[in-house]
């Protein structure tokens, strides 16, 4: 068992998961505890291999079926991304035994360019789950705790944080590096995390030359946090054209940093159409990105409202996918007040 592991809500999908598909694809943001998660759960029974390392990429793809034979199943591949010519050579083998569970585990952490893949090599063979940074019930110990409007009378209503502990949470972000250890300087933290992942998951998921100009553009989106997203104006304001802009927001959402919320219509077709809300799946990154290092500033400044907002809504996206259902949350378009299908 992991030292100081924090239970994930994903614990109970992940198992129902391995007992009904072949597959499984467990993808999330870097840092997020996929590989803790695995280990965790199936490392005692299940190897877990790493495909980062330039050996063990050089292995799988110098010889993709010595490689699977070698480890045989179950398996679980971390990363598979790096060497994503595994996966049609997984498909050969599953549509060899379609109808034995839990062969095979992947992970990965940019959901762009994987996704694509699992879709052309194993559609209809692989369960996709996501794991997030943690919910307040996974930092609590209480990763199965309903929502309050989910039990009918509780006997003990249950107890709001108070305001000096909401926003210190929300400036320190729910990364488990940073939860696991309270000590350490989360300003750091986030700012290596930030240049990580521009030095890497960008690069890898679109050619871009200009790293600092995608850096600004993730700074003033950051400034629009919880407010509607028009993509004319941000653009105007970086300094690139619209389609720049669409596509490197399609980057942020590839890579877990972002998500749009919709506006709730009866009408199907103007939920899809009309302008949505962007939030951050961090506050902690989120607070980093805009410069703020004071709880009490983040409270009291300007973007107050927005943060606290991004924090509850976050919580709502991330309890839903940890649960193996996808987020049905959206914002009224007049009265702007986020409703829960």
């Amino acid at each position: 068992m992991t030292e100081h592991y924090i239970p994930r809500s994903l614990e109970p999908v992940l198992a129902r998961a391995l007992r009904e598909f072949p597959v499984v694809v467990l993808i999330g943001p870097r840092q997020s505890g996929k590989t803790t998660l695995l280990q965790h759960t199936i490392g005692a029974r299940i190897p877990v291999i790493s495909l980062e390392p330039p050996d063990v990429r050089a292995a799988a793809l110098g010889d993709p079926r010595g490689f699977l034979d070698f480890y045989g199943t179950p398996v679980a591949y971390d990363e598979v991304q790096y060497a994503a010519d595994l996966l049609p050579y997984i498909k050969e083998r599953v549509d060899a035994r379609r109808d034995q569970p839990g062969q095979y585990i992947l992970t990965g952490s940019q959901n762009l360019l994987l996704m694509q893949q699992v879709t052309e090599s194993l559609a209809g063979r692989a369960a996709v789950l996501k794991l997030l940074p943690l919910t307040q019930r996974e930092i609590a110990g209480e990763p199965d705790r309903p929502l309050p409007w989910e039990v009918a009378r509780p006997l003990t209503p249950p107890v709001a944080p108070a305001a000096v502990e909401v926003w210190p949470q929300i400036l320190r972000g729910c990364y488990p590096e940073l939860v696991k250890n309270p000590t350490r300087e989360a300003r750091l933290w986030q700012a290596s995390y930030v240049q990580t992942y521009l030095e890497r998951d960008v690069r890898n998921l679109r050619n871009i030359g200009d790293l600092t100009l995608f850096q600004t553009f993730l700074r003033s989106l950051a400034g629009r946090s919880a407010g509607l997203l028009n993509l004319s104006d941000l653009a105007r304001d970086v300094g690139i054209a619209v389609n720049t802009a669409r596509d490197w927001l399609a980057i942020l959402e590839a890579s877990f940093q972002i998500f749009l919320l919709r506006p709730y219509h009866v009408n199907l077709g103007k939920r899809l159409v009309k302008s949505p809300k962007v939030y951050f799946t961090d506050t902690g990154l989120l607070c980093y990105l805009v410069g703020l290092r004071e709880a009490e500033h983040a409270a009291n400044g300007p973007m107050g409202g927005a943060l606290l907002e991004n924090w509850v809504v976050a919580e709502l996206y991330k309890t839903s996918l940890h649960r193996g259902e996808e987020p049905t949350i959206y914002f009224g378009a007049r009265l702007r007040a986020l409703k829960w299908m």
